[in-house]
């Protein structure tokens, strides 16, 4: 009979009852690992019905979680540009990547990298770093003030 020794640094499940390691497994690195163990199992003691599923069960949860962060990455993306295709012709200030300031009217806009950055003549600037957003200003409206 085998017995944990006290005090054993032998690894635990975390509180939630799945094996941590796992997380990190892409679908093909788990696909390998499982086919593996398949081939390599005791002939004697196969693995049993249940825990065939289970295996089975993680892989599509792995496959699901990986999809849907897919997903959510595009849509995101999505939401980026169009806000900040909305900002075309106003004027924002803000900071460039490199922390430069940048301000002036937006005249288009550029996805780098999964990320909207808005172009300000030959400054961009992410749109997470925009600090002010206001109509743009025109001639036309000065030109108006100052004749009324």
């Amino acid at each position: 009979m085998a017995t944990d020794p006290i005090g054993s640094n032998a690894p635990t499940a975390p509180a939630g009852g799945q094996n941590s390691a796992l997380r990190g497994l892409d679908l093909d690195e788990f696909l390998k690992l499982m086919i593996t163990e398949l081939q390599n199992q005791d002939p004697l003691n196969p693995l049993e019905n249940a825990e065939i599923l289970q295996q089975i069960s993680q892989i599509r949860e792995i496959e699901a979680t990986s999809k849907l962060g897919e997903t959510l990455d595009a849509v995101l993306l999505g939401q980026s540009v169009a806000s900040a295709s909305s900002l075309i012709g106003q004027s924002i200030r803000g900071l460039t990547a490199a922390g430069d300031p940048i301000e002036g009217v937006v005249d288009r806009v550029s996805i780098e990298a999964g990320k909207a950055f808005v172009h300000v003549a030959d400054q961009k600037a992410p749109l997470s770093n925009l600090q002010e957003i206001r109509p743009a200003e025109t001639e036309d409206a000065d030109t108006d003030n100052t004749n009324q």
